[in-house]
C-alpha cells in the first residue's frame, strides 16, 4: 500500500488519480490518508505540496504529521515529495519570511532572481544521466511540467540526480537513501510523469519484496 499524506493542501485528487494509474498491475493500493498509523504501515509514502511553503509546513504540523513523515524516513520506507513536498524536505525556506523545513536534505529554498517570468509556469527539461531508479526509462532532457517561484538550493551535489535551467541551474530531482523529491508536477507531466510515478511504485514493490 502507498499512502498519500493528506494534510489539506493542494489538489490531492489529481495526484491520487495519476499514482493509481501508475500502480496498475503492480498489486499496490493507493490511499489518501491523514491517519498516522496507516502512513507508518505503508510500503511507500507520497508527500504532495502546492502553494506557499509556510502554509504547507504549518498544516503538516497542525495535523501532527511532521513527526510521522520523519519516522517513515527513519524506518527506511520509500518516500517521494512533490513540488512543495520536495521543498519541505530541505532545511529551510525563504518564502515570506524564514520557515524551518524537515532537514532531510541540506540547503535552502530560495526565490528565483532571474531575468525571466516568475513564477516559472510550463514545460522545462530534466537533465540527468539515467542512473537513478526514479528516472529509469526517462530520456535525458525530457520535459516535465513546472509551477513554482522558489527553487531548492541544495548544498550536497551528490543529492542532485536531475537539474533544470531557468536563468540558473537548479535541482529538479533529488535523492538520498530512501527519499526522493521532484520539483515538477508528475501528475501534470503526461507520459513522463506517469513513468516517474511508475518507477517510484517499482521502488516500493522491490523494497517490499526484499523485506
Amino acid at each position: 500500500m502507498i499512502a498519500i499524506v493528506n494534510y489539506q493542501v493542494g489538489n490531492i485528487r489529481s495526484v491520487e488519480k495519476a499514482l493509481t494509474r501508475a500502480a496498475e498491475g503492480t498489486g499496490q493500493q493507493v490511499v489518501v490518508t491523514a491517519d498516522r498509523d496507516t502512513i507508518l504501515r505503508a510500503d511507500g509514502v507520497l508527500l504532495p505540496g502546492v502553494g506557499a511553503f509556510g502554509a504547507c509546513i504549518t498544516n503538516l504540523q497542525r495535523f501532527r504529521l511532521q513527526d510521522v513523515v520523519m519516522r517513515v524516513i527513519d524506518q527506511g520506507t520509500p518516500l517521494l515529495g512533490i513540488c512543495v513536498g520536495m521543498q519541505m524536505l530541505f532545511e529551510e525556506s525563504e518564502e515570506m519570511g524564514r520557515w524551518p523545513g524537515l532537514g532531510v536534505f541540506r540547503g535552502t529554498v530560495r526565490r528565483f532572481e532571474v531575468d525571466l517570468r516568475v513564477p516559472q509556469i510550463g514545460w522545462n527539461q530534466l537533465h540527468h544521466d539515467g542512473s537513478d531508479p526514479l528516472l529509469q526509462g526517462i530520456p535525458n532532457a525530457a520535459y516535465a511540467y513546472f509551477v513554482h517561484s522558489y527553487y531548492c538550493d541544495a548544498q550536497d551535489a551528490d543529492d542532485v540526480v536531475a537539474w533544470t535551467e531557468y536563468g540558473i541551474r537548479y535541482p529538479s530531482v533529488v535523492h538520498r537513501d530512501n527519499v526522493w523529491g521532484v520539483q515538477f508536477h508528475p501528475e501534470k507531466s503526461h507520459r513522463i510523469g506517469l513513468r516517474i510515478l511508475h518507477n517510484f511504485v517499482r521502488v516500493v514493490a522491490s523494497k517490499t519484496r526484499g523485506a
